[in-house]
This record gives C-alpha cells, sequence and structure tokens, in this order.
C-alpha cells in the first residue's frame, strides 16, 4: 500500500477530473484469499480514502487458483465490501467462464452488488506469440482465459494486452471502440486498461484507443500524452 504523504502528494499533483484505480493489496486476496481478512479490509480503505472522489475502481484480482468451490467465501466477502466504493473483480480461474449455472449466479450476484466484472482480453497476446524474451514472460503472467463481453456494473473494466507488434494486432483492439462508446451512451463509466509485453509502447496504444473513441463520440475519452509523447504523436499515426 503507498504511504500516506504519498498518496496526497498524488492528490495534489492530479487534476480534479483523474482517478485512481488500485488493486486491493495481495494479504487480502492471495494470502488470506478473502477469509478473516476484515482488519486488513479496513486499513486499505481507510488509507485509500485519502484521495476521496479521486478514487475510480478498486480492483479485486484473485489468483488463477481461486476456484468456483470458493464462491460462498467470494459472496460472503462481496456482501460485506462498504458501499461508499466502487469496485471490480478479476477472475482467472477457467471454471468461472463455462457459461454454466455458476457464472451465471456469479453475474448476478455483481450486477446485484454493482460490482464491475473485469475483462482481460489477452487474444491478441496468445494467438500471436514471438521467441522474444519480453512475450515469454506475459505470456506466463497473463491469463489466458475465455473473453465473455458483458457489464454488470456502471464502471466495466477492460484491459487489453497488444502481441509485440501492437500495431499489427489492432483488429483485436478495435473491437472495442463500438463497445466502450456502447457503454458510453448507455451512461456508464468505462474504465480501460492497455498493455503491451513490455508496456513500453502502452501510451501509444492507448493514445491511438482514446483518438479512435473521440471520433465516434467527441472528447469524450480523457486522456493526456505524457510529455516526452507529444512531440511523437505525429510519427506515430
Amino acid at each position: 500500500m503507498p504511504e500516506i504523504k504519498t498518496l496526497q502528494h498524488w492528490d495534489r499533483e492530479t487534476p480534479d477530473h483523474f482517478r485512481f484505480c488500485f488493486k486491493l493489496p495481495k494479504t487480502i486476496t492471495h494470502e488470506l484469499n478473502l477469509r478473516h481478512c476484515d482488519s486488513e479490509l479496513t486499513d486499505a480503505l481507510n488509507r485509500l480514502s485519502i484521495l476521496q472522489e479521486k478514487l475510480g475502481l478498486l480492483c479485486i484480482q484473485l489468483p488463477d487458483s481461486f476456484s468456483p468451490d470458493e464462491l460462498p467465501i467470494l459472496e460472503k466477502f462481496l456482501r460485506g465490501l462498504p458501499t461508499e466504493f466502487n469496485y471490480a473483480l478479476e477472475l482467472r480461474h477457467r471454471d468461472f467462464f463455462k457459461k454454466d449455472e455458476t457464472e451465471r449466479y456469479l453475474n448476478a450476484l455483481l450486477m446485484e452488488r454493482g460490482i464491475n466484472r473485469i475483462q482481460f482480453d489477452t487474444r491478441a497476446l496468445f494467438q500471436n506469440p514471438t521467441p522474444d524474451e519480453e512475450t515469454q514472460e506475459a505470456l506466463k503472467a497473463k491469463p489466458n482465459v475465455p473473453l465473455h463481453v458483458l457489464a454488470t456494473g456502471q464502471m466495466p473494466m477492460v484491459r487489453f494486452i497488444t502481441a509485440k507488434d501492437w500495431q499489427g494486432t489492432l483488429s483485436y483492439l478495435d473491437p472495442w471502440v463500438n463497445k466502450v462508446c456502447q457503454w458510453l451512451q448507455e451512461g456508464r463509466t468505462p474504465f480501460v486498461f492497455l498493455h503491451t509485453p513490455n508496456n513500453a509502447h502502452a501510451p501509444d496504444v492507448a493514445a491511438y484507443f482514446a483518438e479512435q473513441i473521440n471520433r465516434v463520440i467527441p472528447d469524450s475519452a480523457l486522456f493526456t500524452l505524457w510529455p516526452e509523447q507529444q512531440n511523437e504523436q505525429a510519427s506515430l499515426f
């Protein structure tokens, strides 16, 4: 968790419209597996509340070992979350993606609680593997799970990772433009995180994606180029 003085500094250094997204600590999600973690959760939420209205989504990223057998534990945890925060859930166990009764129950629970199910689109990476070290590390670290596109809350989150040649795999990214625009037109506030295998070109991908969104709905994508990129943008597109 960031130090209090760090959070206060971030608050001072960001504009009012900026939103921070945090993962809950691994102590809660991976070590305690959502069990007996009330004090740890309270401590984390109290600290992050320093950012107040600049908080976007608090992400509950579960390990791939967390299976549907533990759904009752997950449900108890979700029902106990304070309602003044916005949450997103990332599941990595493939049995949560079987479109069966368990997944339908989970999605209904998330809709009831207004919790956003994170969609992690790794198709471009896994279907275009390359032998370089960065891609191989990404293939080991990222989940290779089916993509089920749905909004279970008002702030849907998409995480997308390109292949090493990000411009060569835009056919996977471009359909998200229509989906994000649809969510915007429905009055939702989507969050989109864009990754590359080593994230060196992630800001470039974000600039491209924001440009496509703004072509459909002008000025809707809140994105600002990093200072060192502004001189480079013309050469990218």
